[in-house]
């Protein structure tokens, strides 16, 4: 039996208007995305925001801004008195119309800088036009938010403020965030071949998603790495985008029998079970004897 949906409704239409309350700031950062909005937060912080060594900055979630009325309010209270606005626009402009338009009006109005970026990975034409800087700064911007994590997210900040004429210190390099690797609270992206240090004690592997990398949003592994090691154990971590994605179960495996931890706490439960009913890897040979990998049979 086939269902044909015949009747089209867009966000506008269910929302209920919200009146987020932010002051203006120079640079403000809109995303469906809170991983994205994430990112922005810690990498604004991590770049001395706080301190003044960066422009100041707000964020918010474009599902708060679905209503008519909420684009308007938000417009006049708090876009109206930035400097540069950046869009990460997932699903291009229909699922924001009326809201891209009031931003793009207000920005030519006022010579705002506007970048509106595509989420999707693909070149969007309507989206650079809704925009009012050069592509190539729009590639770049697009390319920094594309990698991901609180280093390019700064990046990023300091590309849309200087864009903007603002000053924000140099323009930074931000490496792009690997699809799978090792990662400590001291070293950020590690080597596994070196994410324990050496000793005798025992040892407690964590695995979690590439995602919360993306996001900068690891409060949850840094707090098991402190509680582990105030416990006497030594930590490391190994990240991946999901289980099931190409070649990530294998190299997991692959660095599991390697660094041979005595436990795993497994942060990855819901691509923990592959397509034959077993975890990545159903047995390995750990530290202190036989293991087994959470979700095998």
């Amino acid at each position: 039996m086939h269902v044909v949906f015949r009747e089209s409704h867009g966000l506008e239409e269910t929302a209920t208007p919200t009146d987020l309350g932010q002051s203006p700031a120079d640079l403000v950062v809109l995303s469906f995305s809170d991983s994205d909005l994430g990112a922005f937060a810690a990498g604004w912080h991590g770049g001395g925001g706080a301190e003044g060594r960066l422009p100041t900055l707000r964020l918010a979630n474009l599902s708060a801004l679905t209503h008519p009325l909420s684009v308007d309010v938000y417009v006049e209270r708090t876009l109206s008195g930035a400097r540069a606005i950046l869009i990460r626009l997932i699903g291009g402009v229909p699922y924001w119309p009326y809201g891209l338009a009031q931003v793009q009006a207000l920005a030519q109005a006022r010579g705002i800088a506007l970048a509106v970026l595509p989420a999707d990975g693909q070149p969007d034409p309507r989206l650079d036009e809704a925009s009012t800087l050069p592509q190539d700064v729009l590639r770049r911007l697009t390319s920094l938010c594309d990698t991901g994590g609180e280093a390019a997210a700064r990046a990023a900040l300091i590309e849309l403020a200087r864009a903007a004429g603002l000053r924000a210190g140099p323009a930074t390099v931000a490496a792009a965030l690997p699809q799978v690797g090792a990662w400590t609270p001291e070293h950020g992206l590690a080597c596994p071949a070196t994410a324990f240090p050496a000793g005798d004690r025992p040892r407690i592997l964590l695995t979690f998603y590439r995602a919360y990398l993306a996001a900068a949003d690891l409060a949850p592994v840094k707090a098991l790495f402190h509680a582990f090691r105030q416990r006497g154990f030594d930590v490391a971590a190994l990240f991946t985008p999901s289980l099931k994605a190409p070649g990530a179960g294998g190299w997991l495996a692959r660095q599991l029998r390697r660094m041979a931890p005595d436990a795993i706490v497994n942060l990855t439960a819901f691509s923990g079970r592959g397509a034959g009913g077993g975890g990545c890897c159903r047995h390995w040979g750990g530290g202190r004897g036989w293991r087994r990998w959470p979700g095998a049979g």
